[in-house]
């Protein structure tokens, strides 16, 4: 097997094609050459074969998993270098098209703060019955806004083999379905039975491809989801509040709910963090941590 080049390497290589012709900013090359140099240790992380054989696929994980750790900035300057990158030198994106623009969940939580239980039941009086269900779906499992197209029942999908420990869903009772969250990762949520009981009211006789983001997903449920939702979300919380967290602020609902709920049940703070990070999606409890403030 030919030996992985170091991603210093690989990145200056790069952009040496790229920097004179395409680039004449020396800074935009200094700051591409690092960001890709970031690319280039994943590939090696995730035993890609080098930096220039990233598919689209690839890449668009790769920035799904980035912005969980880093903010709008920073992954943005990563998105445009590989963007040039597949332009210029692999040519597997063609020059007229983009890399979808993945919204850092860092930023998110530096704008989104919980919401209680009476105001997402205000919230949602305030949506269509499509936007209401989604809300509440999300609320009951931490769910992120594109994951709400992903939903299928789990013995039809299996979840990714992740380490999980014993605590998953500890206090709590309904129905287990699957969501495909960042990074391709496939895991279990776990519904309330009513909600569950709903959501297969809406399920349809067959799946759909539903784009968001620039982004396919497959639906086999017809309700609310992605942008539109998480707009539908705010407008109405500034209808029945007067003000509005985002839709991602149901997500920090979740992480403080169940991290009061594994304590009550005399877990740890450190286990029923890691626990709440495995039902979240998150890739490091260090992540879940933000969520708490």
């Amino acid at each position: 097997m030919a030996k992985f080049a170091k991603p210093e390497k690989q990145a200056a290589a790069v952009m040496k094609q790229l920097q004179g012709s395409v680039i004449k900013s020396v800074g935009t090359v200094r700051n591409f050459e690092q960001a890709l140099t970031t690319v280039s240790n994943y590939c090696r992380q995730m035993k890609l074969p080098s930096l220039r054989a990233m598919k689209v696929d690839d890449a668009i994980t790769y920035l799904e998993l980035r912005g969980q750790l880093v903010g709008q900035k920073a992954l943005d300057l990563e998105r445009q270098a590989l963007q040039k990158m597949m332009h210029h030198v692999s040519k597997v994106l063609p020059e007229n098209q983009r890399l979808p623009v993945i919204k850092s969940e860092q930023q998110q939580v530096l704008k989104s703060r919980a919401y209680t239980d009476r105001q997402v039941e205000m919230v949602a009086s305030k949506q269509q019955a499509s936007n209401a269900l989604a809300t509440q779906i999300s609320y009951a499992a931490g769910l992120r806004a594109h994951e709400l197209f992903t939903l299928a029942r789990y013995d039809e999908r299996s979840a990714d083999n992740r380490p999980a420990n014993s605590h998953k869903w500890t206090g709590r009772s309904g129905t287990l379905y699957t969501v495909q969250g960042k990074g391709g990762l496939i895991r279990q949520v776990l519904l309330p039975a009513n909600l569950a009981t709903e959501l297969e009211l809406h399920r349809r006789a067959q799946p759909v491809t539903v784009r968001d983001r620039d982004i396919n997903y497959l639906s086999r449920y017809n309700i609310a989801g992605g942008q539109r939702w998480s707009n539908s979300f705010s407008a109405a919380s500034k209808r029945a509040l007067d003000w509005s967290r985002g839709a991602h602020g149901l997500r920090h609902s979740y992480a403080q709910q169940r991290m009061y709920e594994l304590q009550m049940q005399g877990l740890t703070r450190g286990i029923a963090l890691e626990t709440v990070s495995q039902e979240m999606g998150h890739f490091r409890p260090e992540i879940t941590e933000t969520y708490l403030r």
